[in-house]
């Protein structure tokens, strides 16, 4: 009999799925473990977690090599490029004419970040590019941007300059 009861309560723990309290006893974080993770506990000599770490970890989705988007645009305040000159020298550079479907828009008082779009101009991410150096900048756009051919003509990109610089207090005045 106590085989049996033993047996039984075996077979329920190899069927059942480990709950976020269970995970959290483990020392995972169900919520935010990505299955990916696990394959790198091996780096560390760590394989005896690997199976625990299975049961909590959350499915990847694509991994971020293979989402591509059809447009992009980077927003940042000039008045911010003493602060980030690696961002700067991205755009005056001659990098962003690699990207045709990139648009540079200068947002007053706004950090360097990067809006990926969908086709219909609907924004599906926002990264901070704070601390990414001018090769990792043009190193994202390459894996993040889908390829547009520029048939026989210079590839170009949009700058959006920013309203009425004349009197930038305008929006202040009470």
């Amino acid at each position: 009999m106590i085989k049996y009861i033993l047996c039984l309560s075996i077979i329920h723990l190899v069927t059942t799925e480990f709950t976020a309290q269970d995970c959290r006893e483990l020392g995972f974080l169900k919520g935010q473990l990505m299955c990916s993770s696990c394959e790198k506990l091996d780096d560390f000599a760590l394989e005896a977690l690997k199976p625990h770490c299975r049961e909590c970890c959350t499915l990847d989705q694509l991994p971020a090599a293979d989402r591509r988007y059809p447009k992009a645009i980077l927003e940042v305040c000039t008045c911010k490029f003493r602060a980030y000159p690696q961002i700067q020298a991205f755009i005056k550079s001659g990098r962003p004419a690699k990207f045709p479907n990139l648009t540079i828009k200068y947002v007053r008082g706004l950090d360097p970040i990067v809006k990926l779009l969908d086709n219909s101009g609907t924004v599906k991410e926002t990264l901070s590019i704070t601390k990414w150096n001018t090769d990792t900048v043009e190193e994202f756009f390459e894996t993040h941007l889908e390829n547009v051919g520029t048939v026989g003509s210079k590839a170009s990109f949009s700058v959006i300059e920013e309203e009425d610089e004349s009197d930038y207090l305008k929006t202040n005045r009470v």
